[in-house]
């Protein structure tokens, strides 16, 4: 079924990224949002505009049946959720679909399985994802717990099975402390996200946070686009992503692209969606699967030139993949700097007006920001206002051209991370590609004493 008329149940850069692809395919758009978000870029251009709620996102952008209410009444026919908030809701997804809607999205029981991450670890054993040693399930009884840290080795990380973020997550580097720091770790879960369970895995001391991104018709067919790096992280928030990564050979890209590509086909997954793996040493060790855009997707088009969203829509409308695992060239590097309204040394949030914007421009230099000059920044939502990604033909080629376009950017009138990424870019360590996901906490560290 062709969709002739999306709601873009979001906000923000995203939002915007969404109403682009669509209107490119000749697909009207409507646009949510709360009394907060009244005079966002996204509002303004969308064809038709639904207030749904307050300025709290539970009052607004978690609302489901203010959301299904915009979409009825604006008669739109399917619903893209972007990222956060709802998208990784397998109830709004049956919600949606219930309505009659077209969810671009995966199947709402993929949605489920990915999004406990216990399930999700014994689904990804099934399907041949290479695991980290650990318990094989939610792990409730110490003695268990003991046996198995010592069976793997310390130090060994106690999860929780819902939600990320850092929150139910403690490393145990002695068996004195496991008992305590199993607690710690289920009581922050149940507090976070109303799940006490915990699950352990070893603990790889330094390793790089590297995934895949893949695409499947939902009927059997599924390929790889090639590996993001996105190691460079600040308590497990992403802050700069690069593809390819620096250190993976193309031998194995083409081996383990082709392991997760198995997988998706074999699940017979429907649209896009990431696998993040820990790399050390050569070996990839299956942490999570993302069953939704992610926000680093733009360098994966960068260096593939496929359009993920228009891709998400297709699909979605029932159409096979457009391209073939044979037809994907990967070209060059590209790299995303996230861009935060906040203090780039202390990451205290700097929501406020926009006195002066400018974006950059040039060749192969991308904005994804719904800023302009005027912009009031709420103080309600995430504080992430942009994405600046550039391509070259080599990843010093995309280092200089990111400065270049770092020193462009202008965004007055509130604090922003953009000095924080022209320090890194000039780090020696950054630029020979030699860091892993503790590399910028102790950076940052460094720089602070």
């Amino acid at each position: 079924m062709a969709i002739k008329r999306l709601l873009i149940a979001n906000r923000g850069e995203i939002a915007l990224r969404i109403h682009r692809a669509a209107r490119e395919m000749g697909i009207e758009t409507v646009a949510v949002h709360s009394t907060a978000d009244a005079d966002a870029m996204h509002v303004r251009l969308a064809d038709h505009a639904v207030c749904i709620g307050p300025p709290a996102a539970k009052d607004s952008y978690l609302n489901v049946a203010a959301i299904i209410a915009a979409a009825e009444i604006t008669h739109a026919d399917a619903i893209h959720p972007g990222y956060g908030f709802l998208s990784e809701n397998a109830q709004f997804a049956e919600i949606v679909e219930a309505h009659g809607l077209i969810w671009v999205g995966p199947k709402p029981e993929h949605i489920r399985t990915m999004g406990d991450k216990v399930e999700a670890k014994r689904t990804a054993g099934a399907l041949g994802l290479p695991l980290v040693p650990g318990s094989d399930g939610a792990i409730e009884d110490f003695a268990v717990a003991r046996d198995l840290a010592e069976t793997i080795g310390y130090p060994v990380i106690i999860k929780a099975a819902s939600g990320g973020g850092g929150r139910g997550m403690k490393v145990v580097n002695t068996a004195e402390e496991l008992e305590s720091q199993m607690g710690q770790a289920r009581s922050e879960a149940k507090a976070a996200f109303g799940d006490a369970t915990v699950y352990m895995e070893k603990y790889l001391g330094n390793p790089r946070h590297i995934e895949f991104q893949i695409f499947g018709d939902g009927k059997g067919e599924a390929v790889h686009l090639g590996e993001r790096d996105c190691s460079l992280q600040r308590r497990h928030q992403k802050v700069l992503e690069e593809a390819p990564s620096p250190v993976i050979t193309p031998e194995e890209r083409d081996r383990m692209g082709g392991i997760v590509a198995k997988a998706m086909a074999d699940m017979g997954y429907r649209g896009a969606g990431t696998i993040e793996f820990l790399w050390e040493n050569g070996e990839f060790y299956f942490i999570e699967m993302n069953t939704r855009l992610q926000v680093e997707h733009p360098v994966t088009e960068a260096i593939t030139g496929v359009d993920l969203v228009r891709e998400q829509i297709r699909v979605a409308e029932g159409n096979p993949l457009s391209f073939k695992q044979d037809e994907i060239e990967f070209k060059g590097h590209a790299i995303e700097c996230r861009i935060n309204a906040e203090d780039p040394w202390n990451f205290t949030p700097s929501p406020g007006q926009v006195t002066a914007y400018h974006a950059a421009g040039g060749m192969n230099v991308r904005v994804d920001s719904g800023l302009y000059a005027g912009y009031r920044i709420p103080p309600y939502y995430d504080s992430m206002i942009g994405k600046l990604i550039v391509s070259g033909r080599t990843r010093k080629g995309a280092i200089m051209r990111l400065k270049r376009a770092l020193d462009e950017m202008v965004i007055d009138g509130v604090k922003t991370s953009i000095p924080l990424h022209q320090a890194l870019l000039d780090d020696p360590e950054f630029q020979s590609g030699d860091y892993t996901i503790k590399w910028l906490e102790e950076w940052l560290a460094k720089r602070a004493s």
